[in-house]
């Protein structure tokens, strides 16, 4: 005879090891298949409570699931009860063995007992297949008009897996489930709104049908707000919040992209807002809710102030993961009224102060997204005292975004290397270094910045301000004497500094001990830059290059001696020392290299950028075999694509070039270039001009190798220049759309 289901419960508890526990079982199990041999009836549906159990510990039990048929066949309540929960627990969709089950199902959904009936809905919405779905799926949508509460409610829950088992079935659901909506039963209507929700997510065009209902789910969500104490439904002091979110949630769906169902809402979602309790977790849900329905549909200007007044609150509130849900909120809710949640910037900001990293990262991300050219200047200096990898880097590219004059952009970034060097992108200090190069009326005042910056923080500064400022300083270190600098800029303070002070303080750079080998080189190239400029220091410069030529770094090395061999040769020295030209901003980017052979024959390139149109509208092609596009100009490109040799990561394009103006294009040059794990070769063109009204095409043929093909999509920045009339055009652009596979 089989143990009792606490006698064995009791027996595995005392085992002290897994091999006991698995004894037991064992012995237990083998007393299972002999009952169920025997076909003891009198204890089926405590054996079949013993298989649930050892199931729940991991045990197999396949041996007794016909035993849970024979349970939901039998006549009793308590027994069918046990039976439909071991079918639940035991079986599963997948199992063949449940279509034996389906004429139970239907003979139980049509019992006068309301309880089998409850019994066979939850089993059905529990684990039906797609055959029980569509077989008994009219069974549940009849069940939906029932005259008893309890059994709608049943109906409406299961109808929701029906219906994601079988979507052909959902017109005739649809039509039935807004008659849950004037239900009087709160569970009733909590189940409806479900439905209701179910069917909008799997058929977005029943939107519309169900837009008319609006005023009456806000007269529910009303009588919710504004009713009386409710002990059935009171959970925390608020009357059934479950189903309050419910309905914000499908008022959600139904309001969005509609301004009629929007205003036919809005009253009742403002009385949501102003009379919810939010010193309730179920309040703050409600709120929560209440705030991502407002955001979502038309709403107006001030409803929108008033939900991002509620997730201001939320950011004060001691609970970590109230504030969390309101950062991430209101990070969605700044692309739509960004200036509601500028109202909360003081807020935001320190909470990138706070202790829980995820709250942090969050209100980091926000703070971001809310910078604009009118608050940059007060966000950086709000969050500069508690820089962090990620902040600082983000205000790098803030600042680099929104600056709103160089001037600014300069003294911030140096500000940002000052206290956050260590975490600073070698890509922002390239950044603010063209932008240095390109502003001739700011070099001076570059100068006296950087000179004034590694002055007041040589001993704690870090690599990214020592390159940056010695780069400067050698650049331009000259203008730091003399009228040479010009006049100081307003609220600029003087920099008394003379040759042999700015020679000091590079010196001081290359005796760091710290100081890494990219540093000595950044110092040794900015002493050989002055050493022309400043007469009475160069021999002291020589002296100090020349004492770097014995260094263990080889680059170090190599730049103490050439530069030492440079200074015996004056002719030639201030010539190649000589202060940086302007750059172009999009040629200089370090994440293309020019490939091998990138400038092709023909010609130099242009040096002006009256650029007749971008290479986007030029090469707005299909890059396959053939195809072309004309430009806003008269010049036309066609790429052909092949393999080579029959190797996939290997390339060859045939670029034909034809020109359909009036005019003929002189110094035809093409250039390209492509990311580091490609490598390009391009072979010289046909020829260097191209004639009027298409009369003949020049052809330039390009090698590429993609080291990570299959990983990374080939891509190819060009550069095409030509004389028109005499006049230097530049076309430069990236083309991306290469079909997959190239």
């Amino acid at each position: 005879m089989t143990l009792r289901l606490r006698d064995l419960i009791k027996q595995v508890r005392q085992c002290k090891t897994a091999a006991e526990e698995r004894d037991v079982i064992a012995k237990e199990s083998a007393a299972l298949r002999q009952a169920f041999k025997e076909q003891d009836g009198t204890y089926r549906h405590r054996n079949v409570a013993k298989l649930m159990y050892m199931h729940m510990l991991g045990y197999p039990t396949h041996f007794g699931q016909m035993e849970t048929l024979k349970l939901i066949a039998s006549a009793g309540f308590p027994e069918k009860r046990v039976g439909y929960l071991g079918l639940m627990i035991l079986l599963d969709e997948r199992q063949e063995v449940l279509m034996l089950v389906t004429n139970s199902l239907k003979n139980d959904l049509n019992s006068r007992n309301q309880y089998t009936v409850g019994l066979a809905l939850c089993a059905l919405g529990n684990i039906c297949s797609s055959e029980m779905a569509r077989d008994l799926g009219p069974e549940v949508e009849r069940l939906l008009a029932s005259q008893n509460p309890y059994l709608r409610k049943k109906a409406a829950l299961c109808a929701s897996r029906v219906l994601r088992k079988v979507p052909d079935m959902l017109e005739s659901f649809a039509e039935r489930a807004p008659t849950l909506l004037e239900d009087r039963s709160h569970s009733v209507l909590l189940a409806g709104v479900t439905l209701l929700l179910d069917i909008c997510a799997q058929a977005p065009q029943v939107v519309e049908a169900y837009r008319p209902h609006v005023p009456l789910l806000c007269r529910v969500l009303r009588s919710l707000i504004m009713g009386g104490f409710a002990p059935d439904y009171d959970v925390g002091g608020i009357n059934d919040p479950f189903l309050q979110v419910a309905i914000l949630r499908l008022l959600r769906v139904l309001g969005r992209g509609n301004a009629e169902a929007s205003d036919a809402m809005s009253d009742v979602l403002a009385q949501v807002a102003t009379n919810t309790d939010s010193a309730r977790n179920a309040g703050n849900a409600i709120l929560y809710e209440c705030v991502q329905t407002i955001m979502a549909v038309e709403s107006i200007g001030g409803l929108r102030v008033l939900a991002v007044n509620i997730l201001g609150r939320f950011l004060g509130n001691k609970d970590n993961n109230i504030r969390y849900v309101a950062l991430n909120t209101l990070a969605r809710v700044v692309s739509v009224d960004a200036a509601a949640v500028q109202r909360h910037r003081g807020t935001i900001v320190d909470c990138v102060k706070d202790a829980d990293i995820s709250i942090r990262r969050r209100a980091l991300e926000l703070v971001y997204a809310l910078v604009n050219e009118g608050n940059i200047r007060t966000l950086t200096r709000d969050c500069d005292a508690e820089f962090k990898p990620d902040l600082s880097n983000k205000i790098c590219m803030l600042v680099q975004r929104y600056a709103p004059d160089k001037r600014w952009y300069i003294d911030s970034l140096l500000q940002v290397l000052v206290q956050a060097g260590a975490y600073v992108k070698d890509d922002a200090c390239r950044a603010l270094i063209l932008l240095v190069v390109n502003a001739a009326q700011l070099h001076a005042y570059a100068a006296r910045a950087s000179y004034r910056a590694l002055t007041a923080n040589l001993a704690a500064a870090q690599p990214s301000l020592l390159m940056v400022a010695t780069w400067c300083l050698g650049e331009y270190g000259e203008l730091l004497a003399g009228s040479a600098g010009g006049k100081l800029l307003e609220g600029e303070e003087p920099v008394a500094a003379g040759a042999a002070d700015v020679v000091g303080l590079l010196e001081a750079v290359l005796q760091r001990p710290s100081a890494s080998a990219a540093v000595h080189e950044y110092a040794l190239t900015a002493l050989a830059k002055l050493e022309p400029k400043f007469g009475g220091q160069a021999q002291r410069i020589k002296g100090l290059i020349a004492a770097f030529a014995q260094s263990t770094q080889l680059e170090v090395q190599t730049r103490s001696v050439e530069y030492s061999r440079l200074f015996a040769h004056p002719a030639i020295g201030p010539q190649v020392l000589e202060h940086i030209p302007p750059l172009e901003e999009s040629a200089y980017d370090a994440s293309l290299e020019p490939g091998e052979g990138a400038a092709a024959a023909g010609g130099a390139a242009a040096s002006s950028a009256n650029a007749a149109a971008d290479l986007a509208a030029l090469l707005g092609l299909d890059a396959g075999l053939g195809g072309g596009a004309p430009a806003a100009g008269p010049l036309t490109v066609t790429f052909q694509l092949s393999k080579a040799g029959g190797d996939p990561a290997a390339t060859d394009i045939l670029a034909s070039f034809s020109n359909s103006g009036d005019a003929p294009l002189e110094a035809f040059t093409l250039q390209a270039a492509v990311p580091k794990q490609m490598t390009l070769k391009l072979d010289p063109a046909s020829a260097g001009a191209l004639p009027p009204h298409s009369a003949g095409a020049v052809s330039q043929r390009l090698h590429v190798h993609n080291s990570l093909h299959g990983q990374k999509a080939l891509v190819m920045r060009l550069r095409i220049s030509y004389q028109l009339g005499g006049a230097p055009v530049l076309e430069q652009g990236e083309v991306s759309n290469f079909p997959a596979g190239w």
